[in-house]
């Protein structure tokens, strides 16, 4: 049996930049009440961009929270109010320099569902033409191409971490065995 946990009380415990941090009271089973530790976050987008010959391109950053370098696909935030699209194009542009022929929404997948509101919206870019980064004024990232087998393969060995990545690469590698003779076709599956 599912039982809603309704919010009893909730409280706000820290109000940042990009997260916020509240503290709430919910129903639980049998007439009890237990504490929830919610992260708000306004939700992202991750962009599975896909050169001609099938590649995919990604970026290495440190990650403070990772306490390392990783491998990921073109991700950011949406400002509030934004269609999560524009930020799509905005950060595969200023990440990797790209801008998209064709963008498609693949689906979409909260990142961590016990205690984050995080929702990011995955993207399939196709068509893309070169052009200049943006990075952020406090980023340091580089550009890589590889392909999906490669980036699972990085993933299975532990060099790969990032949950967007791996799905990214799994859906980009599963369309390209439904039709082999292309690198993606998009609105296929």
């Amino acid at each position: 049996m599912i039982i809603e946990e309704k919010t009893l009380e909730s409280e706000m415990i820290y109000e940042g930049a990009i997260i916020n941090l509240r503290h709430d009271r919910v129903t639980v089973k049998d007439g009890k009440s237990s504490w929830r530790e919610i992260v708000e976050h306004n939700g992202g987008v991750a962009i599975a961009a896909v050169t001609d010959e099938g590649r995919m391109v990604v970026v290495k950053q440190y990650r403070k929270a990772a306490g390392r370098a990783m491998i990921e696909v073109p991700a950011g935030k949406t400002e509030p109010g934004e269609c999560h699209r524009l930020t799509a194009e905005r950060e595969l542009r200023e990440e990797t320099g790209y801008s998209a022929g064709s963008l498609e929404y693949l689906t979409g997948f909260y990142s961590s569902i016990g205690y984050s509101t995080e929702f990011i919206h995955l993207y399939l870019a196709t068509g893309l033409a070169p052009g200049e980064t943006d990075f952020d004024e406090n980023e340091a990232i580089e550009v890589y191409e590889h392909t999906p087998d490669e980036i699972l393969s990085m993933a299975e060995s532990g060099l790969a971490a990032d949950a967007k990545t791996i799905i990214a690469a799994q859906i980009v590698k599963l369309r390209q065995a439904c039709r082999p003779d292309t690198p993606v076709e998009a609105g296929r599956a």
